[in-house]
């Protein structure tokens, strides 16, 4: 028996343990029938620890001494009482004792759980500090995690068993008409891969930054996860993973899910705005294409990342001294989020008089294989097809070196989600094919992937690498770095095009709009709304982006241009007398109409 290996044994028996749907019907799918309706007690009616423990109710030490009384909260808290600058001093204190950001995004977790006030005031007013380990970097290893750091539920878990009773489910979220919906499926989670059910932490994310950047209610905002299965080895082998324990149905019936769950979603709240996120890129385009002219719903992934880079790139050419005729852009890396973006920058060209095949002619787009081109001999995805080139004379070009050896870019994108690809070589033959142009000209360079560790480039190799000319946009924060000479010092400013400049000003103007649908036009408006929300400040620092800390300045005029975006599309279902007040009164009085109906909270 000495040759037996018992670990190998004891190892199958536990996978087949885990294996708890093995040997059934996998089609048959049942209704669930509840019995009662859900009652929950009103605020006004709330008492003692009801108030304590609703975190939309929840003051923390802020509770004034009539509000103890007539909520019968003496003695349940400390007798003493602050203001919120004193409870948020308390909670950053907390925070920076922390060793790792992961336990600083679950002490976040545990403050919005019990005093969301609390934490959205914290979070507003340190967007800085605090974005990154809400949403990205951090998230991503939180996703990675999920299933072992879960405590408490945040979503709405949708799993495919259920499909006959989505209607249910939605009705079981506790907060009355949301407004804003993020919804994925977790097949792609930033550039980790399919995380199944464990991606619901990006819309967990994604929403307390619509709250934190445009104000939108965090009781009008709803996470859910779509639970289709995993094609994740780790996560079907870990017997913590909270999700459907199966491989994913075919593609076919994933779109059924999903057709299920957007009829669905609208007839349980028809003023609900669905915002896609994190779906794998042929899906990412093809429920973009099936619903966008039905529900209100945009794809931030394509969209969103689109408007984000298309507002920096409008900065980014005003300053680099290269003439829009002679722009020519590489994107290394072209799943939905390049080829999205792709798309809105072609946008901006037609927009400015060239056609559309002169537009597209300006971009040459880079994967795993190599160019993009038509002959390549291998099956093209669809959404690649558009830029395909036709022009390279049957020659193939392998490597990123060789194609900016044949196209001489202008600029260089990256969505590729593997660290380092933009080498120093890389860098380098892009600064001479822009300094051959004429002196004063600058490289344009955009490392957009998320999270920092998978970035294609560093904001000081970048700085480096171009002696200094380098105009830079990462997709996740790097920091400023100042360099001494023996006569002078040179402080560079990173850019950071993190879609949080635009998604929630999307999200909010399609809301207060009352938007049908979300036009392609919304989406432009929000990205030269964007690049028009720089300060003096910004502009004279060369930066391309507002400063993290003017996020919801920013997001105020995005909402305000999507608005009458909407209005000129024909698409906003609000009352005209409405509209004919803020076109005789312009901005500032559309402007009072939005912060009206912003949440700030104040404790």
């Amino acid at each position: 028996m000495s040759s037996v290996d018992i670990a190998a044994i004891e190892e199958a028996m536990r996978m087949a343990n885990l294996d708890t749907l093995r040997g059934y019907n996998q089609n048959g799918y049942a209704e669930v029938k509840q019995f009662a309706t859900t009652e929950y007690i009103s605020q006004s009616q709330a008492l003692g620890y009801q108030v304590l423990s609703e975190p939309m109710w929840n003051k923390g030490l802020s509770f004034t001494p009539e509000q103890r009384i007539s909520k019968n909260l003496t003695g349940l808290i400390p007798h003493v009482m602050e203001d919120g600058q004193r409870q948020c001093e308390r909670a950053l204190k907390m925070i920076r004792s922390r060793q790792t950001n992961i336990d600083r995004y679950l002490y976040l977790s545990n403050l919005k759980a019990q005093n969301v006030d609390l934490f959205y005031r914290l979070l507003i007013d340190n967007a800085k500090e605090l974005m990154p380990l809400v949403y990205t970097p951090t998230i991503g290893d939180v996703c990675l995690q999920y299933s072992t750091l879960y405590t408490r539920p945040e979503a709405l878990y949708i799993s495919i068993k259920q499909r006959k009773s989505i209607r249910t489910i939605l009705r079981n979220w506790p907060y009355p008409n949301p407004e804003i919906c993020v919804v994925t499926d977790g097949s792609r989670i930033l550039g980790l891969g399919d995380l199944g059910v464990n991606g619901v932490g990006i819309p967990i994310g994604k929403l307390a930054l619509y709250t934190a950047a445009a104000g939108i209610h965090p009781d009008k905002t709803l996470p859910i996860v779509l639970d289709c299965g995993t094609a994740n080895e780790t996560n079907l082998k870990d017997p913590l993973y909270l999700g459907l324990r199966a491989k994913r149905p075919s593609v076919a019936e994933q779109q059924a899910f999903m057709d299920e769950f957007m009829e669905a979603a609208a007839e349980v709240y028809p003023d609900m705005v669905v915002q896609f996120e994190d779906f794998e890129s042929e899906k990412a385009f093809n429920y973009l294409d099936r619903y966008r002219n039905k529900y209100k719903c945009f794809n931030d992934d394509i969209q969103g990342t689109g408007a984000v880079v298309l507002g920096g790139y409008i900065g980014a050419v005003n300053l680099s001294g290269v003439p829009i005729e002679e722009q020519r852009l590489v994107f290394m890396g072209a799943g939905s989020a390049g080829v999205g973006v792709a798309k809105q920058l072609v946008e901006y060209y037609t927009k400015r008089g060239l056609s559309e095949q002169a537009a597209k002619d300006k971009f040459w787009l880079v994967d795993t294989k190599g160019l993009v081109t038509k002959d390549r001999g291998d099956k093209l995805a669809e959404h690649k097809k558009y830029f395909a080139r036709s022009d390279n004379n049957g020659h193939q070009f392998r490597t990123l070196e060789e194609v900016i050896e044949y196209v001489k870019p202008s600029a260089l994108v990256g969505l590729t989600a593997t660290h380092g690809v933009f080498t120093e070589s890389v860098v380098r033959a892009l600064k001479a094919s822009v300094d051959a142009g004429g002196l004063g000209r600058r490289p344009i360079l955009f490392p957009l992937s998320n999270p920092l560790s998978k970035a294609e480039c560093t904001f000081e190799q970048a700085v480096a690498w171009t002696d200094g000319t380098v105009i830079f946009a990462s997709g996740s924060p790097f920091s400023a770095f100042t360099v001494k000479t023996s006569d002078h010092t040179v402080t560079y400013y990173p850019n950071q095009g993190n879609n949080v400049y635009v998604f929630p000003g999307i999200g909010l103007g399609a809301i207060l709009a009352k938007a049908s649908r979300v036009t392609d036009n919304m989406i432009y408006t929000s990205a030269a709304a964007l690049a028009g929300s720089l300060n003096a400040e910004e502009i004279h620092k060369g930066l391309i982006y507002p400063r993290i800390e003017r996020v919801r300045d920013a997001s105020l005029i995005v909402a305000r241009e999507v608005m009458k975006a909407a209005r000129r599309d024909g698409v906003s279902q609000l009352p005209e007398e409405l509209w004919l007040e803020w076109e005789e009164w312009g901005d500032p009085a559309l402007d009072k109409y939005i912060k009206a109906r912003i949440y700030d909270p104040q404790l």
